[in-house]
């Protein structure tokens, strides 16, 4: 039996409090700090709720529940409580995501009412570089231009759908996947080497803060991998993110993708923790 939540849904007036707690660890908490600094803790604009936990009414975990779920500093109690509200709403996500032990135990809590999950990734290693690349930058690497969103999109999907196991095109008919691929070009941090109308490589930076980025969705056309174009394109990457976003670089990878990790340590990417994700 989970116990009861002493867990609250919070506003915008915890604003503060929340962005200091999610600075305390800006790498591991770069998506929800990101979502946060953008559009505040109103759920309509957030897109979820942020449900906050702490001793009489404080503040000491977070768990942002949108599309997505993701704990924040959050310890066995924290869980419990957390666990106890996702269960009394149903389950809303697409996935839980997030430190590896948090997330294991909200999966252990939330499974016996939510039912099997599509895919768990048990460990997923989250890499972090604040180095200029340690391996030459490919030069054809550069922002997507919005008029080239037709040749973007294709490999973007083809991404998605490789590493999520389902088409990003399904439910809404991609409309919302669309929106998202187009706006990360028209604020800049979608990067790609395009050659004959066809992506080679591409990359882009899905989350921003004033202390660190994540990169997203790095993909090589199949018919290419294996000629050098992730590292140069990882690279040419890396130093657009240090000298426009943030001083910190960070992304996760699934453990048992052994070349994209050698890929990412040959670039300057050191191991700092460990996330894992429940998919539905």
């Amino acid at each position: 039996m989970l116990r009861t939540s002493a867990s609250r849904v919070l506003d915008d007036s915890d604003r503060d409090e929340v962005l200091a707690l999610l600075d305390s660890d800006p790498v591991a908490n770069v998506f929800v700090s990101s979502r946060v600094r953008a559009v505040g803790l109103n759920p309509a604009r957030l897109g979820g709720q942020m449900w906050g936990f702490g001793p009489r009414g404080g503040l000491a975990s977070l768990c942002y529940a949108g599309a997505n779920m993701v704990p924040v500093n959050a310890g066995p109690e924290a869980v419990h409580a957390f666990a106890d509200r996702a269960r009394k709403q149903g389950r809303r996500c697409s996935s839980i995501v997030g430190p590896v032990d948090a997330v294991s135990l909200l999966w252990e809590r939330l499974e016996p009412y939510w039912g099997s999950a599509r895919a768990i990734r048990w460990a997923q290693p989250v890499m972090a570089t604040s180095q200029q690349p340690a391996v030459p930058a490919d030069p054809l690497v550069r922002r997507v231009r919005p008029e080239e969103f037709d040749i973007l999109l294709p490999a973007c999907v083809a991404m998605f759908t490789e590493e999520v196991g389902v088409s990003p095109n399904l439910g809404d008919g991609g409309a919302l996947y669309r929106a998202r691929v187009a706006e990360l070009i028209r604020i800049g941090r979608s990067y790609a080497r395009i050659e004959d109308g066809r992506v080679v490589f591409k990359a882009e930076i899905g989350a921003v803060t004033p202390q660190a980025c994540q990169i997203q969705g790095v993909w090589v056309a199949p018919e290419l991998r294996g000629r050098g174009y992730a590292a140069g394109g990882m690279a040419a990457v890396v130093e657009a993110a240090l000298a426009c976003f943030a001083p910190v670089v960070s992304l996760y990878v699934n453990d048992f993708n052994q070349p994209a990790r050698a890929v990412y340590r040959k670039v300057g990417f050191r191991e700092v923790d460990t996330f894992m994700s429940v998919l539905f």
